[in-house]
């Protein structure tokens, strides 16, 4: 069974049994942790992977806004390698949570039944 690249390896193909419990498990480390209280997000996990999707995109959002401002924001109160420092730490999440995205779309894209074909690159 073919897999796109944004496939977590955390989580089981759709061919294998059981899959969805490490879905389940993987998209609820993507979320706050409070999410874990609500069974309806464990039984129905195309709820959970919107929610996640949701969560996540604010969070890309959140890490571009925050790179933007930075610098203006925390000039006056932090030294300028302390900044730098912030910004790097943004350089760093705002890729790996844009990844993280990628990923929650094609595991709920599985959930909802979908199935996944490689596609050839015409070149030339």
């Amino acid at each position: 069974m073919y897999l796109p690249p944004e496939w977590p390896p955390e989580v089981r193909p759709p061919s294998v049994p059981e899959w969805e419990t490490s879905a389940v498990s993987w998209l609820l480390d993507a979320v706050p942790p409070d999410y874990r209280a609500y069974e309806v997000l464990r039984r129905h996990p195309v709820a959970l992977a919107r929610m996640a999707h949701h969560h996540v995109d604010a969070a890309v959002e959140a890490a571009r806004a925050g790179y933007r401002s930075a610098a203006v924001d925390l000039k006056t109160c932090l030294p300028p390698h302390a900044v730098e420092a912030v910004l790097d730490v943004y350089r760093e999440e705002g890729p790996r949570l844009v990844r993280l995205a990628r990923s929650i779309e094609v595991v709920e894209r599985a959930l909802r039944g979908e199935g996944f074909t490689a596609m050839l690159r015409h070149t030339r």
